[in-house]
């Protein structure tokens, strides 16, 4: 199924709004010249915590112990992301190193599990 031209420009548009409007609500709901309010300092404490909650569970939830490579590469992966996170702080590196190391795992150690 194909869309027609004007069908593609107004998905484009709308793409387009959407992502500006969330880029730029907070500096027009939240200006410069007022305190940013307790619940929003509240969720950027605790959002992070809960998104990499979210995606160790996400990430968790199709291994199986019991059969397959019973989740070492996961496993290994989740270590490697702990140690570069304790050495480095760095989230970005931290993810991408066990996003790198899993793949590497699963494409040349544990091909035949999955």
């Amino acid at each position: 199924m194909t869309m027609h031209l004007t069908e593609q420009i107004i998905t484009i548009t709308m793409v387009v709004l959407g992502t500006m409007l969330t880029r730029f609500l907070p500096f027009i709901v939240f200006s410069s010249g007022k305190a940013t309010p307790k619940y929003v300092q509240y969720l950027g404490k605790v959002l992070p915590s809960a998104v990499i909650g979210l995606l160790v569970i996400y990430c968790f939830k199709h291994v199986s112990l019991l059969s397959g490579s019973h989740g070492i590469p996961e496993f290994i992966a989740v270590a490697v992301v702990v140690m570069l996170h304790i050495w480095k702080r760095n989230m970005l590196l931290s993810i991408a190193g066990g996003t790198i190391i899993y793949m590497i795992l699963v494409q040349m150690f544990f091909n035949q599990f999955y």
